[in-house]
């Protein structure tokens, strides 16, 4: 008899929770959406609810949970954050998610963003400069945001990129507005980077979009790298640096990072491909030149109002002469103060692959590069 007791108490315990709104979410089920590439995310669908889980990718367990939850429902879990969809006035902090917003149509959510100077999206900038219907408020800067714009905005979301052991986010956890962790840079593949679009188009209700778009990309990623095409483009397989001298210390790209996998699929020989580095790896400059020194081929990103010349470079660390590369004049180089190379990689990673396709096989012409410039001898 107690326990028929117990087992009625925790029934009637459920059925007042539910009665509540508040849902025991530990026994939640539905239909898992099956991911290809991407391994930090989980999204589950319910028959009302969508759960999206995020992995921390620094370390074991779960960064955030999600409640996507139709505006207007009654849903009130136990653990995770609701965010109600689809987004209507959302705060975006980062010029990446902003621009696939804008490749996805669905801008006009867009309320604020934080780190504008460091968006190069004239679309954004324009609407920056409105005064009137389709406005977007500058929130100033990503690290110390302007907290009283945002309250004025009465966002639905704050979209922000999190950082390991950063603290938390302040006093944007104190406004009661979801902040929604756009954590896909953190992904080893360039396709897993890219498919968190689905993701991000359930939250702003262009899901189908979000999907097709996916699906482009997939198929023109794959078709810049099969191997049978590449082997008719050139008989000789170039190999290729990354980066550059950075306070004395060079980053280049562990051979499982997203860059490291790029380089292999466009069939390029990297010094570091069988490192088992996700992230950069921080060297000397002696070791970079020991293992690379021979490279055919020397990429990096740079950010300055002049073209980039030898002399310059040679300027900033006179040991560059020593690269093949170098002599050779075939250095290239991204300037991403001019064309909008974070803007778009991050979810259109088949433009960033079709350059580095054209970059490794000599007889490609090396005009149609959409980022790189080569030097200026």
């Amino acid at each position: 008899m107690k326990k028929i007791f117990v087992w009625c108490s925790v029934l009637l315990m459920l059925l007042s929770a539910c009665r509540q709104g508040r849902v025991a979410t530990t026994a939640f089920q539905g239909d898992t959406i099956r991911l290809k590439y991407a391994e930090n995310i989980v999204i589950v669908r319910g028959s009302a609810v969508t759960k999206v889980e995020l992995r921390n990718p620094w370390g074991e367990g779960v960064l955030h949970t999600y409640w996507l939850v139709a505006k207007g429902a009654d849903f009130s879990p136990s653990e995770g954050t609701v965010v109600r969809v689809p987004l209507q006035r959302s705060v975006v902090f980062n010029t990446a998610h902003a621009s696939l917003l804008l490749m996805l149509n669905a801008d006009d959510a867009i309320a604020g963003v934080a780190d504008l100077k460091y968006m190069l999206l004239p679309e954004i900038h324009r609407r920056v400069m409105l005064e009137n219907d389709g406005r977007i408020v500058d929130c100033g800067d990503a690290m110390a945001p302007d907290i009283e714009k945002i309250v004025e905005l009465d966002a639905d979301a704050i979209l922000l990129s999190p950082f390991e052991n950063s603290g938390g986010y302040g006093q944007l956890e104190k406004l009661g507005v979801p902040i929604v962790e756009c954590a896909e840079y953190m992904e080893t593949s360039a396709l897993g980077r890219a498919e968190w679009m689905r993701f991000y188009g359930m939250l702003f209700g262009c899901e189908q979009r979000a999907d097709s778009l996916f699906a482009e990309v997939e198929r023109e990623y794959f078709s810049l790298s099969r191997s049978e095409e590449r082997g008719t483009r050139s008989e000789k397989r170039l190999s290729i640096l990354t980066e550059r001298l950075t306070g004395g210390t060079w980053y280049v790209a562990g051979g499982r990072s997203s860059v490291g996998r790029l380089i292999a699929d466009a069939g390029g020989d990297y010094a570091w491909a069988d490192d088992e580095h996700s992230g950069s790896i921080p060297l000397s400059f002696e070791a970079v030149l020991d293992k690379a020194g021979d490279a055919d081929v020397w990429i990096f990103n740079y950010t300055g109002a002049m073209p980039l010349t030898r002399k310059m470079l040679a300027t900033e660390h006179h040991g560059y002469k020593a690269f093949k590369a170098f002599r050779e004049g075939e250095i290239y180089y991204v300037n991403s103060l001019q064309v909008p190379y974070f803007e778009e990689v991050s979810f259109r990673p088949d433009w960033l692959l079709r350059d580095y396709v054209i970059l490794l096989h000599p007889d490609s012409p090396k005009d149609s590069l959409k980022y790189y410039k080569k030097i200026e001898l």
